[in-house]
């Protein structure tokens, strides 16, 4: 029968839905109910391109967080240091992704140097990281896709695996089935949750900050009140915050970005007051109830600092923000909840933020019931996004230590564990134990084949070792 205009156009819209990736929710209409804009529509034209143009990515995960953390009891994620960790987070079910500076200062700034969380990087490093993510997830969703399409698993043998452990369920990696059809699509482009820092400067700094940022592909960025050129870690010593009045500029500025940009980016407005000691004037006089009269040799102002410092400034940025964020000192429910309790009392429903912090030593603060438990709890009293903020820093170091002691004391049989441990993992959805396909030799093998329509010689995944042996 031949193959007409009509059957062709029937063929690839069935094509399309079996294959259809799953799209973000629009934005819905209560996005922008309580959020203040201290300028007028006709300020944000103005300020537009005359040329459309369209930041998908960031679109796309800006509504698909909104739509996680308004269904989800929470969202938790893990600091991702690199793009493949962040492919590893999501092949292991995480639907989010965040990405701290403090990381980025340590090992990923594009100074290439190793700093400490003070602001020292170049500021366009996380956007730069932000990127590196994204196309880390792009590539990955080439792979599956092209795999899927072809019908190729990942590696399944009806007889089991090739690789000394045969379990004879022909499932390799949780990607690919053993009857040739083609596993569930996985929606690889996870919202990235991204650090300003404390913008690195004033408003206008904040606001190219954010352009940057979602030109990048973020979903969501974080900005501190703390002055940027001291700024520290929230869990350092040191912190100097900046006024009330002025913090909130830096949202405004933030906001305006991107609006202008026409991308419904979430805002999350961190205070550090429950720590800090420190502040640069008195001009706002919703901070001078916590001043203590006394100055510095710099200028600064002693404050108190404390919960109760941090629960005014979360209200005041309530208004100007989607997510508040009090960044904490220990792990502690009881603090969390008077936050929490505080700012919905004022705000009901307004979303809150928590870092389950590393700097937190977790079995010497809580009991493993309380451990087991935190998240949910946390969940109930509407910390609808919980990180892990350096997960890649330790992953990464604890990691590569381990493997290099045991191969230090027993040679390749240190390293073989680590190959079993991967074999192990395929169980559970791993890939990455097949480096070359993992990183998309196979995939570029297909654009090859694409362009000499099926006539190529020189494939490099035939006659490859990872073909023969895995």
């Amino acid at each position: 029968m031949p193959v007409t205009r009509v059957s062709r156009t029937a063929n690839r819209v069935a094509r399309q839905a079996k294959f259809a990736l799953p799209e973000a929710p629009p934005v819905p209409a209560t996005r922008w109910a309580g959020i203040v804009r201290p300028y007028r529509g006709e300020d944000v034209e103005r300020l537009k391109n005359t040329v459309k143009i369209e930041y998908t990515l960031a679109d796309l995960g800006a509504r698909r967080l909104w739509h996680l953390l308004t269904t989800r009891e929470y969202v938790n994620a893990l600091g991702a240091l690199t793009g493949n960790q962040a492919v590893q987070q999501v092949k292991a079910g995480l639907d989010a992704i965040y990405l701290s500076g403090w990381q980025v200062a340590a090992d990923a700034n594009l100074a290439g140097q190793t700093y400490p969380d003070q602001s020292l990087y170049p500021a366009n490093s996380v956007p730069s990281v932000v990127r590196r993510i994204n196309q880390a997830l792009l590539r990955a969703d080439q792979i599956e896709n092209s795999e899927s399409r072809k019908g190729v698993q990942e590696g399944a043998r009806s007889n089991g695996h090739r690789n000394g452990h045969a379990n004879g369920n022909g499932r390799a990696n949780g990607n690919g089935q053993a009857n040739g059809q083609p596993a569930d699509k996985r929606y690889w482009l996870a919202p990235i949750v991204a650090d300003a820092e404390a913008g690195f400067g004033g408003p206008l700094n904040a606001f190219e900050l954010m352009r940057a940022m979602i030109e990048a592909g973020a979903a969501a960025v974080h900005f501190e009140d703390q002055l940027s050129s001291e700024k520290k870690c929230g869990h350092l010593g040191g912190k100097v915050l900046v006024p009330t009045s002025h913090f909130i500029r830096t949202l405004v500025a933030a906001r305006l970005a991107a609006d202008v940009m026409d991308v419904p980016t979430l805002i999350v407005a961190r205070t550090d007051a429950d720590s800090a000691k420190l502040i640069t004037s008195d001009v706002d006089p919703r901070d001078r109830e916590f001043l203590t009269g006394e100055r510095t040799p710099e200028g600064f102002y002693q404050y108190k600092g404390g919960i109760e410092c941090a629960i005014a400034r979360g209200l005041a940025y309530a208004p100007y923000a989607d997510l508040i964020w009090c960044e904490t000192s220990t792990p502690d429910l009881h603090e969390a909840k008077a936050f929490a309790d505080a700012i919905r009392d004022k705000f009901p429903g307004k979303m809150l933020a928590y870092n389950c912090s590393p700097s937190f030593n977790w079995k010497a603060k809580l009991d493993d019931s309380t451990i087991a438990r935190f998240q949910r709890e946390l969940g109930a009293m509407g910390y609808k996004f919980q990180f892990v903020t350096l997960a890649g820093f330790h992953s990464l170091n604890h990691g590569m230590f381990e493997l290099a002691r045991a191969y230090k004391d027993r040679g390749m049989s240190g390293y073989a564990e680590l190959q079993a441990a991967e074999f192990k993992s395929e169980e559970h959805g791993y890939s990455a134990t097949r480096h070359q396909r993992e990183v998309g030799t196979g995939y570029f093998d297909d654009v090859m084949q694409v362009i000499t329509n099926g006539g190529c010689s020189t494939l490099a995944l035939e006659g490859s070792t990872e073909k023969a042996q895995f």
